[in-house]
């Protein structure tokens, strides 16, 4: 049997532009929410998202260099688990932030910021990363990654629908308010649906390997959750906007990292199995969590009398 950095994961160019088109889709869908007062938010009170943004894009990484060290997984795994840790949140932990009755607000304005900062952060971090690891700097000087393409598509795939979803609900906010919940259910169950076929068509790929990426993917993704809300605790956050920064933590874009996987490394499987499961697990970890904290729904925080 092949060793895991060896596989390559079967995907035609016709399959790669429908992913293309299904994760374009998912950001339109996320965008029908935004509105520009939820910038203002950050303008307002910029210390709770970046506080989160600070969990996100420092504990995370260096949360999953910290595994790798010392679990040292092949290097096409190590690869994979840097760029999950790279990419943005996504529409998910959006919806479970709501489902668990948190800050839904403070979610959309993280995950609008780092997705639109993932343009820069998620090719720079991957490539810095990348460098840091002895694992995978072999394999890594063996795949070409163009800065310039990757930020192209991640342009044309996460920051234009965002644009175009922001712009018809401040134009046209009674036709967003009836198309919304049919373009979310809608986005929703064709990335699923196209996640199952990818998976069916590399079953063997599945079955051989699941063994090597199951324990990672749990105890990275789990991790990831206490250490953002252990570092809400921290820094003496509410409960909600502390649970919402563990979610953000923990709940990553892997259809973004999916498509670069499948755009950029030909496939390689040991970062698109990691990749794959990690977004099967995370739909899991998120609702699971998500549903846990419905039922024990924060209570308004009352400020003590002068």
């Amino acid at each position: 049997m092949e060793t895991i950095d060896q596989v390559v994961i079967r995907f035609n160019p016709e399959q790669l532009n429908l992913l293309n088109i299904c994760l374009a889709f998912l950001m339109f869908g996320v965008a029908l929410d935004l509105r520009v007062d939820h910038f203002k938010e950050l303008f307002r009170q910029p210390r709770r998202p970046l506080l989160g943004l600070v969990s996100q894009w420092i504990l995370l990484p260096a949360l999953t260099i910290g595994l790798i060290a010392l679990f040292r997984p092949a290097p096409s795994m190590a690869l994979g688990m840097v760029l999950i840790a790279c990419c943005p949140g996504g529409n998910v932990s959006n919806y479970a932030v709501h489902l668990s009755g948190s800050n839904t607000a403070l979610s959309i304005v993280m995950t609008t910021i780092s997705t639109l900062a993932a343009v820069i952060v998620t090719p720079v971090y991957f490539a810095e990363a990348g460098t840091w690891l002895p694992e995978t700097r072999q394999l890594a000087s063996q795949i070409h990654v163009p800065l310039r393409d990757m930020i192209l598509t991640i342009l044309k795939l996460i920051v234009l629908p965002l644009i175009l979803g922001m712009v018809l609900n401040a134009r046209f906010p009674s036709f967003t308010a009836r198309i919304e919940g049919a373009v979310k259910g809608l986005s929703m169950a064709i990335f699923l649906s196209f996640i199952a076929f990818a998976l069916y068509g590399n079953w063997d790929n599945l079955v051989n390997y699941i063994h090597l990426v199951f324990l990672l993917v749990f105890v990275h993704n789990s991790l990831a959750l206490i250490v953002g809300y252990q570092f809400g605790r921290l820094m003496k956050l509410s409960l909600a906007d502390t649970r919402t920064i563990s979610i953000e933590t923990g709940i990553q874009n892997s259809g973004l990292a999916l498509l670069l996987i499948f755009n950029f490394f030909d496939g390689l499987g040991g970062m698109a199995i990691m990749a794959a499961w990690w977004g099967i697990w995370h739909l899991v970890s998120a609702f699971s969590l998500a549903m846990f904290w419905r039922h024990r729904v924060p209570q308004p925080q009352v400020q003590p009398a002068s």
